[in-house]
């Protein structure tokens, strides 16, 4: 049974979403005044599509988000995703005692420790009843 929605599925959803990606970040470097740093955006994630369209035969790639992504590659995406969220709340929590360390109020480290906090309670709660 796939893991995945059918529209992800295509090969053409990665490919299109990076493009779409540097749009979007194309789009908020314009809106800062910084049209020039948004321009390196585009090639950089043209590059990536290309990788998702022509490197399709590679397993990583497939897995990372091309088509035929089973149960094994659900497992390695969280727990990859679970190994990403230790380790960025590791960094929040140094770069807080960092700004703290200075004198400084610790934001936005300090919220956006909270946030993980709150959203990790809740996850557990909702996971639990499910289960």
């Amino acid at each position: 049974m796939p893991t995945t929605p059918n529209y992800m599925r295509s090969r053409y959803f990665m490919p299109l979403f990076s493009l779409f990606m540097g749009a979007l970040v194309l789009t908020a470097f314009a809106i800062g005044g910084d049209v020039k740093n948004g321009l390196f955006a585009i090639p950089l994630f043209g590059v990536i599509a290309a990788v998702f369209f022509f490197a399709r035969k590679n397993e990583t790639v497939q897995g990372l988000g091309g088509p035929g992504r089973d149960e094994r590659w659900a497992m390695i995406d969280l727990s990859a995703t679970a190994a990403t969220g230790a380790v960025l709340i590791a960094v929040i929590i140094g770069c807080w005692l960092v700004e703290i360390a200075k004198g400084h109020d610790g934001s936005p480290y300090g919220q956006l420790g909270a946030v993980a906090g709150v959203a990790y309670i809740l996850a557990v709660a909702i996971l639990r009843k499910r289960g």
